[in-house]
């Protein structure tokens, strides 16, 4: 294990300024500002106000919208499936979808937060629904690197690939693969650049209510790969069936040097617990 956890807090929260607060897929941290954004999967975006020393020493909600077009309309039911999220260097928001498979920059403060700005382009292997697995293991994790800009990964792999052969793809076209873990159903959820330009990856797998819920995180590294798969490392591995008491985390940041965030997603029910991992790769 080269995570170190620092501290944990169980977020409750009904709703937050009438937006309801469950099911939460991914996390990003403005550091020019402190504040820690989430969004959900139902459509929703949530901000607080944070500060990560020694512990999470505040997190306090601030805001919050459904996500919505450039007219101000919310979107349609298979169109509102937000999944990645991530902030720039110039501290642009962006979000990624499965469903409708997009990558678009939202407004994250104002009048118009929560609102639609611009939708990119995306590879063209990515555009179209007929390459995915399926409709709801599409664009999955979503991440801004300094060099190659924003990069995103289905939480399977395409059809046209074995179903353990991952990818890492960039807008510009380029791409990286990399070997899933070998648990059954092992699937991208996250994904976040870490100091030295690599990727840390949280891969998730679930196969049934009596096999291992497994959770892992691992490093892909990118920088100057030059073989069909790039070399991964694994940093940690929670197994339910080794004593770990985790839960669905589907949410990864960076929140400063070497340290991070993990959120869960509670599924919406009494059962499961919205969670945020503070921890440390050393």
């Amino acid at each position: 294990m080269r995570m170190k956890i620092l501290d944990q807090k169980e977020l409750f929260f009904d709703t937050i300024e009438g937006v309801k607060f469950a099911e939460l897929s991914d996390v990003a941290y403005d550091k020019q500002t402190d504040i820690l954004y989430f969004v959900g999967d139902k459509g929703a975006l949530f901000s607080f106000r944070a500060h990560f020393g020694e512990k999470i020493d505040l997190l306090v909600p601030i805001g919050a919208s459904i996500l919505r077009s450039k007219k101000g309309k919310r979107f349609k039911k298979w169109k509102r499936d937000s999944e990645g999220l991530s902030i720039d260097g110039k501290g642009r928001l962006f979000i990624s979808f499965e469903g409708e498979a997009k990558i678009a920059w939202f407004h994250k403060n104002g009048k118009k937060y929560g609102s639609l700005i611009k939708k990119y382009s995306l590879p063209k292997v990515l555009r179209h629904q007929k390459n995915y697995r399926s409709r709801n293991k599409s664009l999955e994790a979503l991440a801004w690197h300094p060099k190659y800009g924003l990069l995103t990964a289905s939480e399977w792999p395409l059809r046209q690939f074995d179903k353990k052969k991952q990818t890492i793809y960039a807008l510009s076209g380029k791409k990286w693969h990399f070997k899933a873990e070998p648990e059954k159903r092992s699937a991208v959820v996250a994904m976040e650049v870490m100091d030295d330009g690599n990727i840390l990856i949280l891969e998730r797998s679930y196969s049934g209510l009596f096999n291992p819920f497994v959770i892992t995180l691992k490093k892909v590294s990118i920088q100057d790969c030059k073989k069909e798969f790039c070399p991964t490392e694994t940093l940690a591995k929670m197994s339910s069936h080794k004593g770990w008491d985790i839960d669905n985390f589907e949410g990864l940041a960076k929140v400063g040097k070497h340290r991070y965030v993990m959120v869960s997603d509670n599924g919406d029910n009494f059962y499961q617990r919205t969670l945020l991992l503070y921890f440390e790769i050393r």
